[in-house]
């Protein structure tokens, strides 16, 4: 058993028991797994139903699209139902909802089918905002980003196993990756239904749903009227776009721009993975040290804009050490901004909100999954391949200066709630 004590009750400890820790950590496993195993053969297995690579690009952003779409409509739902019914049944039906969308994904035999195993995907989507909000209900608001930091890195791990795994596996056949992926999904669900204990406390449950906490755009509107969370979700809404842009239309760019083929696109996430764990399991704990959330946030945007200015000059002038370069300082960035910002968000609300606001903190970010892809997919096309990257660096600078404004507006506020 390891005990935590519980950030509602300062004299009571909360024990967790074991099933608690390895279903969550397993989950959070699969979650890197489930992003990366399919990436390499995804393109593979649109081609047969397009005539042109221009085509075959706006399908792979089409399907990222729906997804969000559907995230969208069902995380603040999926929020509020864990807030009142507990983390646990809501954490199962959406990882079956993803064993369910591998499979059908994985079937294919049409573009119509491709689209369904993802829309049925999405609308079970609320796997990870239930595992932030599952350990936000055991872990104190002090140590929350460095155990968020530690389950980025436990997805790290996950990415750099999926490619490879999907690389290996499509030589079974393209969609043995996806076969693969359901399997293992489906059995951390049986597990997870016999061990798994549930972590919100009856007593911190909501009372009640209402239709207003179901619904996706009152559930927005009332996050973002929340002023301590506004100018955070905006400046993140603003980094999501290019990075979900990006992660869109990777594939599609290395085999157009360098002709890799699937083995080598699988490697190149796993140097990703490789990168995350060192990053979030090594770097993030001593940043957190001598950093706030918000300056290690800070730190993660203009490494992003680097590695973005690398991987758009990769395309112009079509050096592939050029785009590894900027992947790898990309990915830094990206793995140091993820937890500090999850640790912010987490600290916002007590534990009965948890779900609701990471729900919306997930619906925000497939807003972002809708609009990125597409976006990214009609500039790449029509603009070229450098296009995306560039757009990123454009945004995101537009996004620092509204994250260091929240930091000096929070400073000023602390200094005069002190006084």
């Amino acid at each position: 058993m390891f005990k935590f004590r519980s950030h509602n009750e300062q004299n009571t400890e909360t024990n967790i028991d074991k099933h608690a820790l390895i279903f969550g950590l397993i989950s959070v496993f699969l979650c890197g797994i489930g992003f990366t195993i399919i990436s390499p053969v995804v393109p593979f297995l649109v081609q047969p139903y397009t005539s042109n690579p221009g085509e075959q690009a706006i399908v792979l952003t089409l399907l990222t699209s729906v997804y969000a779409v559907c995230v969208f409509f069902a995380a603040p739902g999926l929020g509020a139902l864990s807030d009142k019914y507990g983390r646990r049944p809501v954490l199962l039906v959406c990882l079956l909802g993803s064993a369910m969308g591998y499979l059908i994904f994985g079937i294919g035999g049409s573009l119509w089918m491709l689209f369904a195993g993802r829309v049925i995907d999405g609308i079970t989507g609320g796997t990870i905002s239930t595992i932030f909000s599952y350990f936000a209900d055991i872990i104190p608001p002090e140590q929350r980003t460095k155990y968020f930091g530690w389950m980025s890195a436990i997805v790290g791990v996950g990415t750099v196993i999926g490619p490879t795994l999907g690389g290996l596996l499509a030589k079974f056949g393209y969609s043995a990756p996806l076969y693969f992926g359901a399997i293992i999904t489906l059995l951390n669900v049986v597990y997870g239904f016999f061990f798994m204990p549930e972590s919100l406390d009856k007593n911190n449950r909501l009372k009640e749903i209402t239709f207003v906490k179901l619904n996706p755009f009152t559930q927005l509107a009332s996050i973002l009227s929340m002023k301590n969370l506004q100018k955070l979700l905006v400046s993140a809404f603003l980094l999501w776009i290019p990075n979900e842009s990006l992660q869109a239309v990777f594939s599609q760019f290395t085999i157009d721009t360098f002709s890799w083929k699937h083995a080598l696109i699988g490697l190149m996430f796993s140097i990703m993975g490789v990168q995350d764990i060192v990053s979030q399991g090594f770097i993030m704990p001593k940043l957190l040290i001598k950093l706030s959330d918000k300056q290690v946030s800070l730190l993660g945007m203009v490494s992003e804009i680097i590695g973005y200015s690398l991987i758009g000059l990769s395309a112009l002038f079509s050096l592939y050490p050029l785009f590894i370069a900027g992947m790898f300082i990309f990915a830094f960035g990206d793995s140091i901004f993820g937890p500090s910002f999850n640790g912010m968000l987490s600290k916002s609300v007590d534990s009965s909100e948890q779900g609701r606001i990471q729900g919306g903190s997930q619906s925000i970010q497939a807003l972002a999954k809708m609009i990125g892809p597409i976006i990214g997919g009609q500039i790449y096309v029509s603009l070229g391949h450098a296009a995306p990257a560039f757009m990123g660096m454009v945004l995101i600078a537009a996004a620092i200066p509204v994250l260091y404004k929240t930091t000096h507006n929070n400073r000023v506020s602390e200094l005069i709630d002190n006084f």
